[in-house]
């Protein structure tokens, strides 16, 4: 009965995961990415480095105070202002507002109006920085990795929700298949073929394990309310947004007074916050200002707390009393936000980050290894029908065009956006969208040479050009910015994310290289024991005259 539940599992392990084992690739390298987004966004914006380079000077106080002002003379009759004060992921005060929607405006139109509203200040002296080339830099892989892309947002999410629900399978049916699970993670038999690909997939597997399992659980159940809507419709209808204003409470920001009214000062609200919560606030939110009914949001910086709701602090916008906290949470809130919150790691400190972005990889490996291990496995199926003159299925053949499309396919993609968003102009329309479009055409490119000619000789190609790439990219930096890795790592504290950014990437590129090397030394090892074969058959048969 056991031997039968597991070959069961196995079956159920084997097809759970090669389903789905490509898009669950761009979702764990999209999503380990993204742990980083800030940082990705600041190095997408050479423009700003020179600003991050000195140590600010202005207090939070200051700081608010000065983007107030600037939002003031840039959008008056904005609906709502946000002010992300400097810390040590973001260096600078960000400034951004919303303007009332115009009628008929798709989403898409909406988020690209957003990335247009909003001003960069240098922490030093408060004024406006040269405005950065248009990027939606970390973001743009954040949203990756659940929205997909060229696709409606509520498809992509629901494709990403089923690939995660088929790893949930996967790795629960792993688990229970591999009855030496622990025991085979302190083991690796290189050399040895497809024991070799199934040793790297326990190891990279098992190491992260609670990792694994915990970032799958947990992207689905933040999506919950798309994936298991019946229960939200059985108690209000259509009126979802009525359900989420009970639930999380201010969802509705209610409607201007129309009434003009002048804006309070924000310092004394600020160090009210401070003295409550021990840490100057990280956002202000101001809505309706500059109307009767304004109202100032204080948030409390990410890294206290599990939940990813931090606590807020509501003020009257022209008295500046204090109107409300952010009380309690219910049970079931609490659990939500704390598990929405383990997902997106904002409490995690740069160790704690690094850590995850390090299980990410191992997730990332862990979908590859598995991938290769069942091309390995049907190859050798096919031995015999290969030495007799034969060929593979067509099956085994797509898989192994995937695969490369994909694991060594990837890489390539990911290079070719950053690549973009050096060499595009700066002035160019649509800019974003043209790096983006960029990450498309490279992976579609790799994609389809893959399909043409899956070899081995396919493998070493595709992975030296990502590995040519990526760690091209601190050289492109100083053809074409003033902030390349030397000036980086000694031009301040502002500027290591970007130092730290150049470092990651061109260790990723040595890795490529050393795989693609790898490849190319084991076919020569390959081809000289078939010579030395032949040589020997050809002695041995050799009849003395």
């Amino acid at each position: 009965m056991k031997d039968g539940l597991r070959q069961s599992m196995a079956w159920v392990h084997t097809w759970a995961g090669l389903l789905v084992c490509w898009l669950l690739l761009l979702v764990f390298m999209a999503g380990t990415a993204a742990y980083y987004r800030h940082e990705i966004t600041f190095w997408m914006k050479p423009e700003l480095h020179a600003a991050a380079a000195a140590p600010a000077t202005l207090s939070p106080a200051q700081s608010a105070q000065l983007a107030v002002r600037t939002l003031q003379e840039r959008a008056p009759g904005a609906t709502r202002w946000t002010i992300d004060l400097p810390d040590e992921r973001n260096p600078l005060i960000q400034a951004a507002w919303q303007n009332p929607p115009k009628k008929d405006m798709s989403r898409a139109e909406r988020r690209n109006a957003l990335r247009d509203q909003n001003v960069t200040l240098d922490p030093t002296t408060g004024l406006p920085t040269a405005k950065p080339r248009d990027t939606r830099g970390g973001d743009f892989l954040y949203r990756l990795h659940f929205d997909l892309h060229y696709m409606p947002a509520i498809w992509g999410r629901w494709i990403v929700g089923i690939g995660a629900m088929f790893m949930l399978v996967a790795i629960i049916s792993g688990v229970i298949t591999h009855k030496r699970i622990f025991k085979d993670f302190f083991t690796f038999r290189p050399k040895k073929g497809q024991r070799s690909w199934l040793d790297a997939h326990n190891a990279t597997a098992v190491l992260a394990l609670p990792f694994h399992l915990m970032i799958t659980y947990t992207g689905i159940v933040t999506l919950m309310f798309i994936y298991m809507p019946a229960p939200t419709k059985a108690l209000y209808g259509d009126e979802q947004n009525t359900m989420f204003s009970d639930v999380f409470g201010n969802f509705e920001r209610g409607k201007p007074a129309d009434i003009a009214a002048p804006l309070a000062d924000i310092g004394p609200m600020l160090q009210q916050a401070e003295r409550a919560w021990g840490v100057t606030p990280s956002r202000v939110a101001i809505s309706h200002p500059n109307d009767a009914v304004a109202r100032v949001e204080l948030y409390r910086p990410s890294g206290q707390q599990l939940s990813n709701l931090e606590p807020a602090m509501t003020f009257d916008g022209v008295s500046g009393a204090l109107v409300s906290a952010t009380p309690p949470l219910s049970t079931a809130l609490a659990t939500r936000a704390a598990i929405y919150g383990m997902h997106l790691a904002h409490f995690a400190d740069p160790l704690l980050r690094v850590l995850f972005f390090v299980c990410g990889l191992a997730g990332s490996a862990m979908v590859a290894t598995g991938a290769l291990l069942w091309g390995v496995r049907e190859r050798q199926s096919y031995a015999k029908i290969v030495a007799n003159g034969g060929r593979v299925g067509f099956g085994v053949r797509l898989v192994d065009a995937l695969n490369i499309g994909a694991i060594a396919g990837l890489p390539i993609a990911f290079a070719a956006f950053f690549w973009a968003n050096r060499l595009l102009p700066v002035d160019m329309a649509q800019r974003a969208s043209a790096e983006a479009n960029w990450f498309f055409i490279a992976w579609g490119a790799a994609a389809l040479l893959a399909q043409i000619r899956p070899t081995r000789a396919m493998w070493r190609f595709q992975l030296t050009v990502g590995a040519v790439l990526l760690a091209g990219i601190p050289m492109l930096n100083v053809f074409t910015t003033n902030s390349h890795l030397g000036v980086s790592l000694f031009g301040g504290p502002g500027l290591r994310p970007a130092a730290a950014f150049d470092i990651v990437v061109l260790m990723l590129g040595a890795l490529l290289g050393w795989a693609a090397w790898w490849l190319g030394h084991k076919a020569k090892q390959k081809a000289a024991k078939k010579q030395t074969a032949a040589d020997a058959g050809s002695t041995s048969t050799m009849e003395p005259v």
